[in-house]
């Protein structure tokens, strides 16, 4: 009997799954969908009831011709995985994602998923997940944001400060183009101020005409009144950002991290000369080869293709 009005009556229960409780059906793992999986369940069954394959294969529902074939890989499978670790080797930082994006642009005529299934069955780390970044507010709370347009649209620079095997400190000077995510120029130096970002801002002046607007922060080196006075002299304007806002000087601040992480983190410089040298074939590397995800997994500017023997390495 029934003790509440929530409890059910023996009588009115049926077999198949209610709520808080779930049949034989509803158990299950899953439904076996590819004929691999049918391949090892059958396998299993036949193990341990010790019954014969037609039988198995008539209950379950497989050809035995299915069952007999064996699964073919790709006949160059064994290059493919050797050019995917090779890759992986290079790029430790990069995922499955960028290392396909690779592979197709040597001509390898793959999908993410088969670079996955490869990347997986050979126990490849896949990097972590970075966490997802919000829109690049104002302090003020307000959505209006200079926003990139098109290419020498918006410049931003910043520092970027590490250490030498001896403990001495040097400093990076990034310069990038917002739009195309070009990294313009990397200076290397033990100490920049502002008379070394006016170098920098005048040689690529010349090469490549003054942008619209640059973007940075309020550090001591980009508010310099030289600095400001020379940026107006050849017409082009600053877009400070907000005290103690590095999120709205966002583009830069993504490509320090992607930077420290490729290279600062897993190189060892033991003369600023080397990490001049280093830093330079990096800053090429990240221009012409790397996968850029904002761009559909093309680099900012591309060259042309090579094979995986001729790719340029940062080796």
């Amino acid at each position: 009997e029934a003790t509440t009005e929530r409890q059910r009556t023996p009588a009115s229960r049926s077999f198949g799954s209610d709520v808080g409780q779930t049949d034989l059906i509803g158990s299950c793992a899953g439904k076996l969908l590819s004929p691999s999986r049918r391949r090892a369940c059958i396998d299993l069954v036949r193990s341990k009831m010790k019954v014969s394959e037609r039988r198995v294969c008539r209950v379950l529902g497989q050809y035995r011709s299915t069952q007999r074939r064996l699964p073919r890989g790709r006949a160059d499978e064994e290059r493919l995985i050797a050019d995917m670790i090779e890759l992986t080797r290079q790029y430790g930082r990069y995922g499955y994602r960028r290392v396909a994006a690779l592979l197709r642009d040597t001509g390898w005529q793959v999908n993410d998923k088969l670079v996955e299934r490869l990347w997986r069955r050979e126990g490849l780390k896949v990097p972590m997940k970075q966490p997802k970044k919000g829109r690049l507010w104002l302090n003020d709370g307000s959505c209006v944001r200079l926003k990139p347009e098109r290419a020498n649209h918006v410049w931003s620079y910043d520092f970027v400060q590490d250490r030498t095997a001896d403990g001495r400190a040097y400093r990076t000077l990034n310069i990038i183009d917002e739009y195309t995510r070009e990294a313009l120029m990397i200076r290397v130096d033990r100490k920049l101020n502002s008379t070394d970002v006016l170098d920098a801002l005048t040689d690529l002046f010349i090469l490549r005409g003054p942008p619209e607007y640059i973007r940075s922060d309020n550090g001591p080196e980009f508010i310099a009144l030289k600095v400001q006075d020379w940026i107006a002299a050849v017409g082009a304007k600053t877009a400070y950002i907000e005290p103690g806002s590095p999120w709205e000087n966002g583009y830069c601040e993504s490509f320090n991290a992607r930077f420290r992480d490729e290279l600062l983190n897993g190189e060892l410089f033991y003369s600023l000369k080397e990490a001049q040298i280093l830093i330079e074939k990096w800053r090429i590397h990240y221009n012409t080869v790397r996968p850029h995800s904002s761009l559909g997994l093309r680099p900012p500017s591309p060259e042309s293709i090579f094979r995986m023997d001729q790719r340029p390495t940062m080796h």
